[in-house]
């Protein structure tokens, strides 16, 4: 018999979210840092880079690797023969370690948690409650799986009950496409299948731990069809050309995992599930010793990168910016801001759509401003703002049009493509949108030089802020025309995909 200490649990929590939010696993900046060394395509190469070095900056920083902390998912498996020492449930004790990491002062995380979603969406200010899975399972120890899942690829789970004669690798490649690029590749496909409506997207979930092991499989050949469809997946997605934040290129995926579960006849489940950039979750083991001890991770498993802006990059002064000087930027050209710009998500937008449609006055002049679709990390120490990567644009699309015609708002910064809805609107008033790398919030919080809330405060992190900036690293995305990069880099990259394979072939 074990007993498992009630401390032990919680603060074993606790540790392990902190460690997550800094410390991406050996086995992902392993699988980016090949993806950059093999990557043609100049703008995902750029974009690799940034991940890459946002990433050694927080794990060096203690700081989280994106301003999304995440939404807590918990994987329990319980020994028969353990008995627990404390006065709370195991459920309890969960959700106490969450609170403790969430707010730690040395590395605040971001509360994105809300109770009563479909009503007041009230922000439960620690993260709790975690979404826990418990399996009973032999033996005297508790194994731990502790992941944060980012709401920008939670968002693009996808399920289908397909007949059971119906090809899952057909349906899997029909829906990367509707994806787009809010769940910020490249990273890894779970796959469940089987099972029920909720069993196939709980395999899905659990097939994001696993470790990225696709190049060994490769090499050894399948053994059972669940790594027949790995195989045949991951070439197959990465033939799409979609890449790195969706700009176009070789890596749209590092890993595909499928796990698989028995099913009624009649059936047969299908769930997707993509983890981003910011992949994080750690395994642990309580045996009654104490507080679980995670490994230090070795710095030299990160390579050494350094961003350096070419000729062929423009430099912007949000302060003076003209019309006539966006109408010049197109798809794909790097730029690097300078000077104030106000940030807004879907809350602050709803509360300023509601305003003018009521005939109120903004509290905020937008006439010829950028807006950041962000909700940054609370600061610590010196820092103007805590890290403050973009948000998933397309939750805006909705309000572009009436905020463009009836603000003056020349110019719009998030992550992902924008839908058509948006780019017409964009194409008509002559705007810009562009994207920072999702993935890389501690590195752009670094261009953040002061940051100040000026509307909204009631909204925490979705408050409007100014922020002045220097020198943050953005992509055009769609033009004053309506062009959008995320239209031409994947269709470039699909085509030299398949002529590089036809070639081959030849």
């Amino acid at each position: 018999m074990t007993i498992i200490r009630q401390d032990d649990l919680i603060q074993s929590v606790a540790d392990a979210l902190q460690y997550i939010s800094y410390y991406h696993p050996a086995d992902f900046i392993k699988a980016v840092s090949a993806a950059y060394d093999r990557e043609e395509s100049k703008a995902a190469k750029d974009a690799l880079a940034q991940i890459l070095v946002n990433s050694r900056m927080c794990a060096t920083g203690h700081r989280p690797l994106c301003q999304d902390t995440g939404i807590v998912t918990v994987f329990v498996r319980v020994g028969m023969q353990v008995q627990w020492q404390s006065e709370l449930s195991v459920t309890d004790m969960i959700n106490e370690g969450v609170r403790r990491a969430y707010l730690l002062p040395e590395n605040i995380l971001r509360a994105s948690v809300l109770e009563d979603p479909d009503g007041a969406r009230r922000n439960t200010k620690d993260n709790t409650p975690a979404v826990i899975h418990y399996e009973i399972v032999p033996g005297d120890k508790v194994d731990i799986y502790v992941a944060a899942k980012g709401g920008g690829s939670e968002a693009k789970s996808k399920f289908a009950m397909l007949n059971p004669s119906d090809s899952v690798v057909d349906w899997v490649l029909e829906m990367l496409p509707t994806m787009g690029a809010g769940w910020c590749p490249p990273g890894i496909l779970g796959i469940g299948i089987g099972g029920t409506a909720e069993k196939a997207m709980l395999c899905a979930k659990e097939a994001l731990l696993e470790h990225i092991d696709i190049q060994e499989l490769q090499a050894r050949g399948a053994s059972n069809r669940s790594e027949e469809l790995r195989l045949e997946l991951f070439d197959k997605v990465n033939a799409l050309g979609i890449g790195a934040q969706g700009l176009g290129g070789l890596t749209t995926v590092l890993d595909v995992k499928v796990k698989d579960y028995p099913s009624h006849a009649a059936n047969k489940a299908v769930a997707i599930i993509p983890n981003c950039a910011a992949t994080r979750h750690v395994h642990f083991t309580l045996d009654g010793s104490g507080v679980a001890e995670l490994p230090v991770p070795d710095l030299n498993d990160w390579p050494e990168i350094a961003l350096e802006a070419d000729e062929s990059v423009r430099r912007v002064d949000l302060n003076t910016i003209s019309r006539s000087e966006i109408a010049q930027w197109k798809p794909g050209d790097t730029l690097l801001l300078s000077g104030k710009m106000l940030t807004g998500r879907d809350a602050a937008h709803k509360k300023m759509t509601d305003m003018l449609a009521n005939g109120e006055s903004l509290p905020v002049d937008l006439t010829d401003r950028f807006i950041y679709y962000v909700g940054p990390v609370d600061p610590i120490g010196d820092e103007a703002v805590g890290p403050a990567g973009p948000t998933t644009a397309t939750r805006m699309d909705k309000f572009t049009r009436t905020i463009l015609e009836q603000t003056g708002l020349m110019g719009m910064v998030g992550k992902a493509e924008r839908g058509q809805l948006a780019i017409d609107a964009i194409r008509d008033n002559k705007s810009v949108y562009l994207i920072a790398v999702g993935g890389a919030a501690y590195l752009v919080s670094k261009a953040i030089v002061r940051a100040e809330v000026v509307a909204f405060p009631e909204l925490g992190m979705e408050a409007i802020y100014e922020f002045e900036v220097k020198d943050m690293p953005v992509t055009v995305a769609v033009d004053s025309d309506g062009e959008s990069v995320h239209r031409i880099g994947p269709a470039i990259w699909q085509a030299k995909i398949e002529q590089h394979a036809l070639a081959i072939k030849e």
